[in-house]
């Protein structure tokens, strides 16, 4: 069984900063594209960051790039999102979700929340302002 647990979300003040990190079980891990996903009030759950199985390449929303960090240690089978100079515009749930090995595989592949086939209970983000 599948299992993706997100910890470290909290409150946070504008300009902070918070590393969220989701353990796996119940997979090959290092096979799996890892992503994070957000879901604001009243709005579709949206992209955040993606990471390739083997870690080497990295995918960001244009909303976050340049502030947020994803990255994996596959030896823990764990993904982190680092998160600095925090907005009050990034409150939301976030959730980790892994997508399946598939080659060859596009970019886009991994920004698809369809391409996603487990998915973590998530962990709230407030941003104050």
């Amino acid at each position: 069984q599948v299992q993706l647990v997100e910890s470290g979300g909290g409150l946070v003040q504008a300009g902070g900063s918070l590393r969220l990190s989701c353990a796996a079980s119940g997979l090959t891990f290092s096979a799996y594209g890892m992503g994070w996903f957000r879901q604001a009030p009243g709005k579709e759950r949206a992209f955040v960051a993606a990471i390739r199985g083997s870690g080497g390449i990295t995918y960001y929303a244009d909303s976050v790039k340049g502030r947020f960090t994803i990255s994996r240690d596959n030896a823990k089978n764990t993904v982190y999102l680092q998160m600095n100079s925090l907005k009050p515009e990034d409150t939301a749930v976030y959730s980790c979700a892994a997508a399946p090995p598939r080659y060859p595989a596009s970019g886009s592949y991994y920004t698809q929340k369809d391409s996603y086939t487990f998915w973590g209970q998530g962990t709230q983000v407030t941003v104050s302002s």
